[in-house]
């Protein structure tokens, strides 16, 4: 019988279980006791924080990656963020990927008012005294390399925080830093309309 979880993964953390090289990091194993076999469905950078999903179920992470699901993400970056750097992002911006120049396919976003209470991050952001900050939302169906950061920083916006709030129709929620909730299945995974997950969050 296969099981499948939905974590907040917080800052610091790879999203591995196993780590072969010799610096010590922080692996998805020290947050709940995982079954043998679970594997994290896509990843997160290690300086980024949110929404991961797991199984122990191989076809049912193919199905998940093969899928172009949108990845919302609420992105704090250096600065404040105007409504042209916005449009420069929804239409697309030049990034480099694997050392060629990669043009971001549009996507979604907009400037974000109201900021949901991640609570603190593990590692401080710089304080006020730097300069303001602002947040924004970026939804995209891609997932190169620290896509994001690289998009932000092209429109002149350096990323200070990235936290992922949804996958397809899933959604973080009130879910704390480091906090695991088990769920049946990750059936009905689409962009649109309800989930069972969600009720269960």
């Amino acid at each position: 019988m296969h099981r499948h979880f939905i974590l907040h993964k917080p800052y610091g953390y790879l999203s591995q279980f196993v780590y072969q090289l010799k610096r010590n990091k922080k692996l998805l194993g020290e947050l709940y006791d995982f079954p043998s076999g679970t594997m994290a469905i896509g990843r997160l950078d290690e300086d980024s924080e949110g929404l991961l999903l797991l199984t122990t179920d191989g076809k049912v992470s193919e199905q998940i990656c093969s899928k172009k699901v949108d990845k919302e993400y609420y992105v704090q970056v250096d600065g404040i963020i105007t409504e042209e750097a916005i449009k420069q992002l929804m239409t697309g911006v030049e990034i480099g990927f694997e050392g060629t120049k990669y043009m971001t396919k549009p996507c979604k976003a907009f400037i974000v008012n109201v900021i949901p209470d991640f609570g603190a991050r593990a590692k401080k952001i710089r304080d006020d005294r730097h300069g303001p900050t602002s947040w924004a939302s970026i939804i995209v169906n891609e997932g190169k390399f620290r896509q994001i950061r690289k998009m932000t920083a092209a429109v002149g916006f350096p990323t200070l925080r990235l936290v992922r709030v949804r996958i397809g129709n899933v959604h973080l929620n009130a879910l704390k830093a480091g906090e695991v909730v088990e769920v049946e299945s990750f059936l009905n995974f689409n962009n649109n309309g309800n989930n069972n997950i969600n009720e269960k969050l």
